[in-house]
C-alpha cells in the first residue's frame, strides 16, 4: 500500500471589493440571479452567473420543486443554457452566491456535489479550466483556479 496526497489550493478574498472589476461584475450578476431564485422548501438562494468566451454573461438561480429531485440548482441551470444556446463557447469564470432566508451567510459557500460534477463535465468538454468564485451573501470570496481543486478525483468520459 501506498499513501496519495491530494491538495487542493483555494484563494480568499476578504470582500468582494477586493476582487477584480470584470470578477466584481460577474458577482453582482450572480447576485441578481439569486434574488430570482425559487426556494419555498430550502429557503436558500443561490445565484450563478459564468462568462463565455464570447463575451456573453449567462444567469441562472436555484429552482425549487415539490418533488425535491426536480429542482435545478443555479450553476447547473446557468451551464446548461450555456451549453444549449452557445455551444461552441467555452466557460471562462462563474461567480456562484448563496444566502439563507433563515440566517446570514457570511463564508464563502461552494457548488454542492451535483453541481460539481457538471462543472467537471465542461472542463473535461472545453479542455480548459474554469474559474470559480464563490461567497455567501456577504463576506468573504473564495477562488478556485479550477474544478479540480474543488473535486480533485474527477469521474469523467475518460472513465467509461
Amino acid at each position: 500500500m501506498k499513501e496519495v496526497k491530494i491538495e487542493s489550493t483555494l484563494y480568499v478574498y476578504e470582500s468582494i471589493e477586493e476582487l477584480a472589476v470584470d470578477v466584481k461584475e460577474l458577482m453582482s450578476k450572480a447576485v441578481e440571479a439569486r434574488n430570482k431564485a425559487y426556494a419555498p422548501y430550502s429557503k436558500f438562494n443561490v445565484g450563478a452567473a459564468l462568462i463565455l468566451d464570447n463575451g456573453e454573461i449567462i444567469t441562472g438561480s436555484n429552482q425549487e420543486n415539490a418533488s425535491y429531485p426536480s429542482g435545478l440548482c443555479a450553476e447547473r441551470t446557468a451551464i446548461y443554457y450555456a451549453g444549449a444556446k452557445y455551444p461552441k463557447a467555452n466557460i471562462v469564470k462563474m461567480a456562484i452566491t448563496a444566502a439563507s432566508q433563515n440566517q446570514k451567510t457570511t463564508a464563502p459557500i461552494p457548488p454542492c456535489g451535483a453541481c460539481r460534477q457538471a462543472i467537471a463535465e465542461y472542463e473535461v468538454k472545453q479542455e480548459q479550466a474554469i474559474e470559480i468564485y464563490f461567497m455567501g451573501e456577504t463576506g468573504s470570496v473564495a477562488k478556485s483556479n479550477s474544478l479540480a481543486n474543488l473535486l480533485p478525483l474527477v469521474f469523467d468520459k475518460s472513465k467509461l
